[in-house]
This record gives C-alpha cells, sequence and structure tokens, in this order.
C-alpha cells in the first residue's frame, strides 16, 4: 500500500462539505453544533471528531448492517505521525524479549502460518464521551466510535509458541508504527497478561470483513482482542515483545485508567482514589431504525432495528418499552455471529395513539449484566451505557 503525503491531504479534503480543521486540534474539543465532515483516503465522508491525528466516527446508517463497511469504519489514531505508506517488501513484524527464537515476519510468513477469524465490535473506550455531564475532556466521540467485522489473520498464541515463550514471561506488549511529533511524546505501546495474550480469539489481523486493513484501521497489521476496548487493539502493528515484568510505560500506567467501581462510576465531587486499567467491555443496544425523530402513523406496525453487544458472554435478550419503561417488550433476536459480534434485534412496534413517545432499548447478556437507566461518569468519560432512547412521533 502506497500513498504519498500529497494523496493524504487531497483525500481529507476531498468531498462536498469537507472541512480540515487547525493543525494541533488533536487536543482539543470540536463543538458539536460544527459537524466537520471529511472524506479521508478510503473512507466515505465522515463525521470529524479530531484531525490531527484523525478520529471520524461511523454514520450511523452504517450500523443498520452486520459488518460495518470498511469505507465507513471509525477511525481513532493517538499520535500526530502517522503511517501513509507502508511498503510489504521491507514491512517485518518482530517478536523478541522473553522468547527462545526472535522472528522477522514477512506478511507472506503470517499468512503461511494459518488463516484464524473471529467477528468482533472494536469500540473506543470514549464511544459517547460528548454524552456525559458533567462534561468531560478527550475526543468528543458522540455513539460512532465502533463497529463490527469479521477479522482474518493468525492467532498470537500461535506466533507466541513459535518464538517459544520463556518461563520467567509475564506480559507482551505491543507497539505500532505512529510516532508522536516530539521525541518526548511517550510511543502508543499498549500490554496484556500473558494468559491473555495466549487466549484463541487474540489475534494479530491483516484482513478486515475479507478484504486487507484499511490504512486507516491499521494496515498491514493490527493486534484483535475481542470483547475488550480499542485501546489495545494496536494499529500498524510492527513489534511485538515478551517481558518479564509488568510493563510500566505511559499509556498502560498513566492512561486508560478507571475506577474500579462496576462500570467504572466515581461522583464527580469525590473522585475515586482507586484506578485499574480499562478492559473488557461493557453491555449496550442501541436502535438503528428508525431515524431520531421520525414519524409514523397510528395504529400501524413500525419496524424497529437494533444492535446489542457485551464483552463477550453474549446477549441473552433485548427489550424495547414504549411507557417509561414500566413493561418491556422482549425482541427477535437475528443470527447469532459469534460471542463478541454485534447481536441484531428486530420488532414491529404497533402505537396505540397519537402522540409523542420516548422508546427506550436494554440488553441483557447471559451473565445478567444489563443497562443501567442513568448512565454513570467517571473522569475520563470512558465506559458509557445506559437504556439508550429513541423520540418517535405518532400521528
Amino acid at each position: 500500500m502506497r500513498m504519498t503525503r500529497r494523496d493524504w491531504l487531497w483525500g481529507a479534503t476531498a468531498g462536498v462539505g469537507a472541512t480540515l480543521l487547525p493543525a494541533g486540534c488533536s487536543r482539543r474539543a470540536v463543538p458539536a453544533a460544527a459537524e466537520p465532515m471529511a472524506r479521508f483516503p478510503g473512507k466515505v465522508p465522515m463525521r470529524v471528531v479530531n484531525d490531527r491525528p484523525p478520529c471520524l466516527e461511523t454514520p450511523w446508517r452504517s450500523f443498520r448492517e452486520d459488518f460495518t463497511p470498511n469505507d465507513a469504519f471509525y477511525v481513532r489514531w493517538h499520535l500526530q505521525a502517522i503511517p501513509t505508506t507502508v511498503d510489504l517488501a521491507s514491512w517485518r513484524l518482530r517478536i523478541d524479549g522473553a522468547v527462545d527464537r526472535p522472528l522477522e515476519l514477512s506478511m507472506d510468513d503470517l499468512k503461511r502460518l494459518g488463516s484464524d477469524e473471529v467477528v468482533a465490535v472494536n469500540q473506543c473506550s470514549g464511544n459517547s464521551r460528548s454524552l456525559l455531564t458533567p462534561r468531560v475532556s478527550g475526543a468528543q466521540w458522540k455513539n460512532g466510535a465502533m463497529g463490527n467485522a469479521r477479522w482474518g489473520g493468525v492467532s498470537l498464541a500461535t506466533l507466541l509458541r513459535r518464538a517459544g515463550i520463556k518461563a520467567d514471561a509475564v506480559q507482551v506488549t505491543f507497539d505500532g508504527l505512529d510516532e508522536g511529533p516530539l521525541s518526548s511524546v511517550p510511543d502508543f505501546v499498549k500490554a496484556l497478561s500473558l494468559d491473555q495474550a495466549l487466549q484463541h480469539e487474540v489475534t494479530v489481523t491483516y484482513a478486515m470483513n475479507n478484504e486487507p486493513l484499511p490504512g486507516l484501521n491499521g494496515f498491514p497489521a493490527r493486534l484483535v482482542v475481542p470483547g475488550w476496548y480499542a485501546t489495545y487493539w494496536v494499529k500498524a502493528l510492527h513489534r511485538i515483545t515478551v517481558l518479564p515484568k509488568v510493563f510500566d510505560g505511559y499509556w498502560m500506567a498513566k492512561a486508560y485508567k478507571l475506577p474500579s467501581t462496576p462500570n467504572g462510576n466515581e461522583d464527580p465531587r469525590h473522585l475515586a482514589p482507586d484506578l485499574v486499567p480499562i478492559s473488557r467491555l461493557n453491555v449496550r443496544s442501541f436502535f438503528t431504525t428508525p431515524d431520531p425523530s421520525a414519524t409514523t402513523p397510528a395504529g400501524r406496525p413500525c419496524p424497529l432495528d437494533g444492535i446489542a453487544f457485551d464483552g463477550g458472554s453474549g446477549i441473552r435478550v433485548v427489550e424495547v418499552s414504549a411507557d417509561d419503561g414500566r413493561t418491556w417488550v422482549a425482541t427477535e433476536l437475528g443470527n447469532d455471529l459469534g460471542r463478541f459480534s454485534f447481536r441484531r434485534w428486530r420488532l414491529a412496534w404497533t402505537p396505540p395513539a397519537v402522540g409523542e413517545y420516548r422508546l427506550r432499548v436494554r440488553a441483557t447478556n447471559r451473565e445478567g449484566q444489563s443497562q443501567p437507566d442513568a448512565a454513570g461518569w467517571n473522569r475520563s468519560g470512558f465506559m458509557r451505557n445506559v437504556v439508550e432512547e429513541l423520540p418517535v412521533r405518532v400521528i
């Protein structure tokens, strides 16, 4: 995959109504009312949350499909110098550290080692951050910092065992090709415990929805950690290191931490003293049809459609309420594409009378975990989940 700087800048500004934000906006919030849109390389026009580095939100209509299209899949980078050109002829994935046989693998080598596949939701830790009250700093995502895809590659466990894990190994770190604008900016390196890294579904992927990874989503290879937040899904992966001690880099020891309370909640007036690294997805569900503030006739069936997911237990039931939560009706669940995937739900709701309705949706997973009636809060704006609402006008 080759892309010149000119191609990049042109792609980032092409399209009707496209906007390129001022330099340095990665450190500031974008006002919700501005709704800047841009077409970056390989992408449809998307809502720009930041442009340096690019943070782009999936258009809501794309969630009406089981698999989020590659050209509409959200984008989230941390460091400004992201790889816009990767030459596969020279690219290598290095596996080193506490191993018996350090490896340097080409893309052809990876493909020869087998083909593993997993369907999984990729969701940013700060998805829906802009909806929190009181407001917190960070990228001001609405609900579109997520996507569901079929990920193809090689199990990380296969690669680690091929390298030979030493007996004193404790953690595994992952480093991508993105870099900070200054040497003082910490490299974006994430870590998993050895036990987590050896879970069979954790994969070094080179394919997304049966196509090569898009450049903005991590070409040529990225880590996929199903059921965990996307901060661990390191993009443009080029080095995996096995460590005999716990990694203390900035992006693990300082960043992406939240209270150890259920759903990471804390009181804005009394911040929790104990923080832990974010990890597993919580339960969420959404309406995808009809559009917000839709109009529908009274006495006629109104098709409702949506998605639900969790951290890997699997969705047991999705329910909808049309009377402020007094009663709930179970929906029909769609095909089960795997425990880490979106689970589609459907319901034909017949509004009994003219008026304004606020439909509610909640999902419950196989562990009995559901969504709270009121959204929680934490200082980082992580892990928002709540019973979602949809206004509908009946005429």
